[in-house]
């Protein structure tokens, strides 16, 4: 026997009585058998056979004492659906009133008849012989693990040992009594299939009891995790799993307490049994469980397809048949595109090799990223990084990789993962792809690509009144199409000259359209011209659901609503862009995703990150901005065009004037742009971060090194193109000895020989904050500067001081301060924030001779004029806690206000991560955890632990406060129901999501309260005589 305690598993038989067997109880119908008509009889029946019964046929016990010492870290328990009924029996005629507590009660008294001539009474009669022996007496606490290895059980038992587990199972003339012939036990499925679905609630109690002992023993301990089990077919039997005490925990009983007290393994049982009796557990159908079963069952078979080298790929490409149901029923997909199929069944895929994948936009690319995510969570039982916006193992639109801090980033991500880790698979996707070979050669990958479209594009050019198709074969690119068939009036034609009543009128309400405008203020104004020309006729399309999107507009604005939004929305017209709230955009998305709203004035943005399409998609102008259209940009927009499943064609008609004919014309027939990496064109956020990192996580710490994983950058790639004038080992030279000239790195220079000399470099305290911290290199300089000045004269009677410190320093060029607005609010402030100023060096003075004109003499430093008028802005939006009311105070729009505010919450955590790490600054430590949640929620104070809770904002906070649910307690411990009845527009689905959360955050609060008590009693390893006290033991 194992002396390390390992597991020990038996499946007990019971000789057979005239009662029924667990196999008519627990058979597994056939398909015929079950009738939906027929379930819920079936499930009212076996319950009160359950209640009848006094006896069970069979009890797989996991045979093991339980300590209250001995509480698991994670013990997963579960039983799949079965009844607590099967194991409870209550000899006695108490009533419910009259009954004791069940702490002191044996619920099975002195009644043993469930362990009559069975393997449970063997144990004890072997026990007692064992006890009486004299030479044993001494040793009596070892019953149990002599005991079970005694002749006169071996012959019903065979010992089967797989891994760490030893498994005891039946002989088959055991099989037979129990009434599970044709039954067998696979190792590899879920433990939650294998015992009464209760014992985890008990076992959960069992733990907290035990924790409340203070056992900082508890982490040393190794639970050795057993083989899964899965009856196929057949609903789960019963199992009693409970944990082994290792042998120190088990010394210490067996010197502190006396024999007499001592529990024999029926007792064990009993309180067990007792436990699992009290625990509760809901009854379900038994059909689930058979589909349960069978998901669990196909999972084991995909994790098997997976790890094997067969081209078989189980039910739904490797991944359990409930997901393809789960498809089907939520996005209706049905069958995959033969591309998408072709895709998955790479062998580069099956070998998990790096992959890249191209096609135009609207192919399906997400559902196959989607797919092989599954794969890894579900399949392999590995982690998954998301890099947004779209979803896969490592993966974006890989065309991003070369546009400008967002590409250095995710290349600098890439690199490293590909430098530290061979195992993981790197999936990139992308609609707009040209030199794709440097980015092959980068991510070592293979490449895949399709010109499917699930809808066919037509794409036009329009000029005055007439329409163009793009046609590669004719001479100039394009053929004549049609002429634009509109009665317009005069007004109507000053007003829209660019016929877009005419187009956008031929597909909505009926069919979607999105109009792309150069600019924000362009596609509000837009929106409300072509209502203006719209017939009231489209005032009646789909009417309630528009007067539902308004009141939602105005209950997530507190009242507030956009007058031109107000203007537009009851002709299923909206604008889409950065204005707006990202509250509004997710409600106005899904209003034009479910065809409320049918057409979209939008911005490029769109075309970039929101995967909205639409039967028409119309280009105002061929610029963005004031920059004429890229390739790339073109290909994105009218990409949207076209909607798999609803449309039979998609159109894109772009409107030119005659000036850009030319250019257009260029445009739509040359070759997609070139990807270019931008890690050194984006300095101080691109080579010289990537540096810092690299040599504060010690991935590369000397010249060589740093130098060799340059050569494996997108940009080391692309060296002999963007490098002219210096080399790769020049630049990498110059940016180290600039980061060491700033303070953040220290060199150490090694003779390795009279001639070979290896440069070391390891991160300063100054370093290591402004990594910790990632702060933008350019200005962890100026950080440290305002940080120090900050203590020689902290304002702690109001936010602002610490709102200046914590705004954003690459957003101040952006603004441009209202001088009249500024004015106005300075005159405002009280004598203390009028002290911040001067502490600034911004006055009065100043800010009102900017108001009225006047010239200025004394020169006051732009970037702190501006960075203050920010913190103007986020200190009355902190006092106020309303966007709208700021936006019209500042002239702002609220969507501005909104990115400020994120922007500010971010930086304010950044900056208390890198005074963390200088002792300097621990004045701001305390101070900037609290202004980081406030600036993170902008609510009142007493709303903050509130918004903590998944699927709380701040209506839905001021309701729960109202209501009397005051903190996460509260949320915790109520009732789903209950919060349904008090709470306003509040759907079962929420409230359970709401309660979940909040004991979810509970939980781990009281995790890390627990670690912290832990380490407090823990005996330090460094403590005086403790190596010495261990070596006189040994």
């Amino acid at each position: 026997m194992d002396e390390c305690g390992s597991r020990i598993r038996r499946r007990v038989s019971l000789p057979k009585r005239n009662r029924p067997s667990l196999g008519c109880i627990f058979g597994a119908p056939t398909a015929a058998e079950l009738e939906p008509g027929d379930e819920g009889k079936e499930e009212e029946e076996m319950v009160a056979e359950n209640r009848r019964r006094k006896t069970a046929g069979v009890l797989p016990v996991e045979v093991q004492p339980l300590l209250l010492s001995d509480s698991p870290e994670c013990l997963v328990l579960g039983g799949g659906d079965t009844n607590p009924d099967l194991l409870r029996h209550v000899p006695t005629d108490r009533g419910v009133g009259d009954q004791p507590d069940d702490s002191e009660v044996d619920m099975f008294g002195d009644y043993d008849s469930f362990t009559e001539n069975s393997f449970i009474a063997q144990v004890d009669d072997l026990e007692q012989k064992y006890m009486q022996l004299p030479e044993h007496r001494k040793h009596a606490t070892d019953f149990a693990t002599e005991n079970l290895c005694s002749e006169s059980i071996k012959n019903k038992l065979s010992i089967t040992t797989i891994g760490n587990l030893t498994e005891l199972q039946t002989d088959k003339h055991t099989e037979n009594q129990s009434g599970y012939e044709g039954v067998t036990i696979e190792p590899g499925a879920d433990l939650l299939y294998d015992v009464p679905s209760s014992q985890p609630i008990y076992f959960e109690n069992l733990q907290n009891s035990s924790n409340d002992l203070g056992d900082h023993s508890m982490k040393e301990r190794d639970w050795k995790s057993s083989s899964h089990n899965t009856v196929n077919e057949e609903p789960p039997h019963n199992c009693i799993e409970q944990p082994q005490q290792n042998d120190e925990s088990s010394s210490k009983v067996r010197t502190s307490s006396d024999m007499n007290r001592r529990k024999s393994i029926k007792d064990h049982l009993k309180n067990a049994m007792t436990g699992n009796a009290k625990a509760q557990t809901p009854i379900f159908s038994r059909s689930k469980q058979l589909k349960d079963t069978l998901v669990s069952e196909e999972i084991n078979v995909a994790k098997k397809t997976i790890e094997s080298s067969s081209n078989d790929l189980g039910p739904f490409y490797s991944l359990p048949s409930k997901v393809r149901d789960l498809y089907a029923q939520f996005k209706g997909i049905e069958k995959l595109y033969e591309w998408q199929h072709s895709c998955l069944t790479l062998n580069s895929v099956q070998e998990r090799k790096n992959l890249i994948y191209s096609l135009p936009t609207s192919g399906g690319k997400t559902l196959v990223a989607e797919i092989l995510m599954l794969q890894e969570l579900l399949c392999c039982r590995k982690d998954v990084l998301m890099i947004l916006p779209y979803v896969a193992i490592v993966q974006e639109k890989l065309h991003m990789i070369g546009e400008g801090s967002r590409g250095a980033t995710l290349e600098m991500t890439l690199a490293k993962i590909l430098y530290t880790s061979k195992t993981t698979q790197i999936i990139g996707m992308s609609a707009t792809l040209n030199n794709v070979e440097d980015l092959q050669k980068f991510l070592q990958a293979e490449y895949y690509t399709s010109q499917f479209r699930p809808v066919e594009l037509k794409e036009y050019l329009k000029i005055n009144d007439t329409i163009y198709e793009v046609d590669s074969k004719a001479e100039n690119g394009m053929t004549f199409s049609r002429l634009l068939n509109y009665k317009y009036s005069d007004t109507l034609k000053k007003m829209d000259p660019d016929h877009l009543v005419a187009l956008v009128t031929e597909v909505i309400p009926n069919y979607s359209c999105l109009v792309f405008c150069p600019s924000k203020k362009n596609c509000e104004n837009v929106a409300e011209m072509i209502c203006k020309f719209l017939s009231k006729e489209y005032l009646k399309h789909k009417e309630k659901e528009k007067c539902e999107v308004i009141k939602n507009l105005k209950n997530i604005g507190n009242g507030n609503l956009c007058p031109v939004l107000k203007r537009t929305i009851p002709f299923g017209v909206a604008y889409h862009h950065s204005g707006l709230t990202s509250d509004e955009r997710k409600l106005l998305e899904e209003a034009y995703s479910t065809g409320v709203l049918c057409l979209f004035t939008c911005t490029s943005t769109l075309a970039a990150g929101v995967n909205l399409p639409a039967r028409r998609v119309i280009l105002r102008a061929p610029y963005v901005a004031k920059e004429f259209l890229k390739r790339n940009q073109y290909k994105q927009m009218i990409g949207r065009a076209g909607r798999a499943g609803i449309d039979t064609i998609g159109e894109s008609i772009l409107i030119l004037q005659e000036k850009d004919k030319q250019q257009v014309l260029e445009l739509i027939t040359k070759p997609l742009e070139n990807c270019y990496s931008h890690l050194v064109q984006e300095f101080t956020k691109g080579i010289q971060t990537l540096f810092l990192s690299l040599i504060g996580l010690k991935i590369a710490t000397n010249l060589d090194d740093i130098y060799h994983f340059m050569n494996g950058t997108f940009f080391g790639v692309q060296q002999k193109v963007l490098l002219k004038e210096k080399s790769l080992w020049e630049i990498t030279v110059e940016s180290l000895r600039y980061l060491t000239e700033k303070g953040l790195l220290q060199k150490d220079t090694i003779y390795k020989s009279e001639e070979e000399v290896q440069y070391n470099f390891h991160i300063t305290k100054l370093g290591r904050a402004s990594f910790k911290g990632t702060i933008d290199l350019a200005y962890c300089d100026i950080l440290y500067r305002d940080l120090k000045k900050g203590l020689e004269g902290l304002v702690l009677e109001s936010l602002l001081h610490l709102i200046y410190l914590t705004t954003p320093y690459d957003l101040v060029s952006q603004c441009n301060p209202d001088w009249m607005i500024y004015f106005r609010q300075f005159s405002q402030l009280s004598p203390a924030e009028q002290n911040v100023a001067a502490i600034l060096g911004v006055s009065e003075s100043f800010i009102g001779k900017k108001a009225s004109g006047q010239a200025i003499g004394k020169k006051v430093d732009k970037d702190i004029v501006n960075r203050l008028y920010l913190s103007f802005v986020l200190y009355t939006l902190l006092k106020e806690t309303n966007i709208w009311t700021v936006s019209e105070k500042f002239n702002m729009p609220r969507g501005y206000i909104q990115n400020l505010l994120t922007g500010t919450a971010s930086f304010s955590s950044c900056v208390l991560h890198f005074c963390e790490e200088l002792e300097e600054f621990w004045v701001y430590r305390a101070l900037l955890v609290e202004l980081t949640k406030k600036l993170t929620y902008c609510v009142k104070a007493e709303l903050i632990p509130l918004m903590e809770v998944t699927g709380v904002l701040e209506g839905r906070a001021k309701q729960l406060y109202s209501a009397g649910y005051k903190s996460l307690m509260h949320l915790a411990n109520a009732n789903p129901e209950v919060l349904v009845r008090t709470i306003d527009h509040l759907s079962r689905r929420q409230a359970k999501q709401i309660v979940s959360s909040a004991k979810m955050l509970l939980h781990e609060k009281a995790e890390a309260l627990q670690e912290e008590v832990e380490e407090l009693l823990r005996l330090p390893s460094d403590f005086p005589g403790a190596v010495a006290s261990s070596t006189d033991k040994a």
